[in-house]
């Protein structure tokens, strides 16, 4: 049974809103839980990027971290540069997830947020400039490691003083409303007041 133009295109159409519904959902989801997201990305991209990096071998995976962990030096081995990220986005979730409306506008969560990303960008930058001059040519793959765990320290920063200012408009609108109120309160018996003066006279 077919069907006809009109239900063909009331379909196209409710299939369009239901896409648009759906991508600003998810646009909303980024906008509002940005920290989340960033963290997540945070610990699953550079893990994902030295892994790739990593060429295949036959033996486990605990043997080849714990190769990686014995034979470590600072010059050459990668295996610091997801476990930094690992770090910073436990720290960062940590006091996100403790902090509430006025310490998300000042205080904890962006001075920690800060004080992490600008010491693991000190640490990662140190790093890349031994590790490149070591080994003259790096591989693709170390170099979007690097890339990947210095940007998320800067987007890092960039959220949680977005974050930061956006709860301080929502306190300061709070604040509006709260001294509107009880201006309203304070206000209302004096005039009533007045009236019943008026209505004496």
């Amino acid at each position: 049974m077919g069907f006809s133009k009109e239900e063909k295109t009331r379909r196209i159409l409710r299939g369009f809103k239901t896409v648009f519904f759906l991508i600003t959902m998810v646009i909303s989801f980024l906008v509002f839980s940005a920290p989340v997201f960033f963290v997540i990305a945070d610990t699953l991209l550079p893990t994902a990027l030295l892994s790739a990096s990593i060429p295949p071998s036959s033996s486990s995976l605990l043997k080849t971290l714990y190769s990686h962990f014995s034979n470590y030096d600072f010059r050459y081995s990668l295996i610091d540069i997801p476990l930094i990220s690992i770090i910073r986005s436990a720290v960062i979730i940590c006091v996100y997830s403790f902090c509430d409306g006025p310490k998300l506008s000042r205080g904890p969560y962006l001075g920690i947020t800060m004080i992490c990303s600008v010491s693991s960008l000190i640490f990662v930058s140190l790093k890349a400039s031994f590790v490149f001059n070591s080994s003259k040519e790096g591989s693709a793959m170390e170099a979007a490691l690097f890339i990947c765990s210095l940007g998320f320290a800067i987007a890092h920063m960039i959220v949680a003083y977005r974050t930061s200012c956006r709860e301080r408009r929502k306190l300061l609108v709070y604040k509006i409303d709260i001294e509107a109120i009880s201006a309203c309160k304070n206000g209302f018996p004096r005039y009533q007041k007045i009236l019943q003066d008026e209505r004496v006279k």
